[in-house]
């Protein structure tokens, strides 16, 4: 009882620490370049919290995994390096008692990343989607952000604010070169608004300015001083993209099994697998010899997580492209990890003496 009260105890404060850390490097990381789009005008402001939500819960199955992945992995790496695994041994536990808590940790972690991967990750595309459909169909004016050069969809024009005049609703000192019929116009104002008359139509009205009017190539321009001047904004319809695989419903892969889906769905299914091989994985990964240090072990914990990663990766392609058969799929992947699992065990259990007398020759 004392036994798997404290390596559970540690495996729970090592967990927390861990997801909080790789959650933090993944929104930081998120919120780096969602407000580089948005700094360039190709994603709106007020847009990025809603984006960097949804890509939250997309990662959350593979960082949930990866956490549960490094937590045992520390936890027993410490105990073997503070020959804490001494006390254990002697008192008449073994390497396969270790199972039983490391289960105990694992499981509902592994229920939530199952919940995840064929549920919550797709909604959170499909809304993604969604959203960033909406925010493509608002008309130029709204997408425009001070300081930055924004060119319309239909290509005809070029805005450019300096500043936002106390509201969204108002814009500072704008600027505008449009072309039509061969002819170059460019327009400067110190004022502008957004409207809407009553038949929906959107104008960009703009206050107190000047606009010049010629023919590229030719000395021949037109200049007319306003008061107020309105520009008809013409409406967007954003293009409607097939929605991917990864988008979609557990439901909506099965009744079209495609190979790209019946690839995505395997993804899903091998999600919460993945997680739990991978802390079984850390058990044998863990031993280390308390007088060769605890690197050795950590890098062949590393280069064994890339390799399994990477060999789904690629598995899942293949299946994707027809070039493996949806039976064998990512399950000789995880077929040959577990068979690897258990000859780490074997070693790791025929080693428990010799690193049980080596330890206790360091106490």
């Amino acid at each position: 009882m004392i036994f798997r009260r404290a390596l559970l105890h540690e495996l729970i404060i090592n967990a927390a620490a861990v997801f909080t850390i790789l959650l933090a490097i993944s929104l930081t990381t998120l919120v780096i370049r969602l407000l580089g789009q948005a700094a360039s005008g190709s994603l709106a402001s007020e847009a990025v919290l809603a984006f960097l939500g949804f890509s939250a819960l997309n990662y959350l199955p593979v960082l949930l995994s990866l956490t549960v992945f490094i937590a045992v992995l520390l936890t027993l790496t410490r105990s073997y390096q503070d020959s804490e695994m001494v006390v254990w041994f002697c008192a008449g536990q073994s390497l396969k008692t270790f199972i039983g808590p490391v289960l105990n940790f694992t499981l509902p972690v592994v229920l939530i990343v199952g919940i995840t991967s064929l549920f919550v990750s797709p909604w959170a595309i499909q809304k993604r989607n969604e959203f960033k459909q909406q925010v493509e169909s608002r008309d130029d004016v709204s997408t425009i952000s001070p300081g930055v050069f924004k060119e319309s969809r239909h290509s005809d024009r070029v805005f450019f604010v300096e500043s936002f005049a106390g509201n969204l609703d108002t814009v500072n000192n704008i600027f505008v070169q449009s072309t039509e019929g061969g002819k170059q116009g460019v327009l400067f104002a110190q004022k502008g608004y957004q409207t809407t008359t009553p038949e929906g139509d959107h104008f960009l009205v703009l206050q107190n300015g000047r606009r010049y009017d010629g023919t590229l190539g030719s000395a021949n321009y037109r200049i007319v001083e306003f008061e107020r001047y309105a520009i008809r904004i013409e409406p967007y319809q954003a293009k409607r993209d097939t929605p991917s695989s990864k988008a979609l419903s557990v439901s909506d892969l099965l009744k079209q099994p495609k190979p790209e889906h019946l690839a995505e769905l395997e993804w899903r299914i091998s999600l919460p697998l993945t997680t739990l091989l991978l802390a079984l994985l850390a058990i044998p990964l863990s031993s280390v010899n308390p007088r060769a240090g605890r690197s050795m072990n950590l890098m062949l914990a590393l280069l064994a997580y890339l390799v399994y990663s990477n060999s789904l990766s690629i598995a899942q392609a293949w299946v994707a492209q027809g070039k493996l058969h949806p039976a064998l799929g990512l399950w000789v992947v995880h077929g040959l990890l577990i068979v690897f699992l258990l000859v780490l065990f074997y070693r790791r259990m025929s080693l428990s003496p010799s690193i049980l007398n080596l330890l206790r020759r360091t106490k």
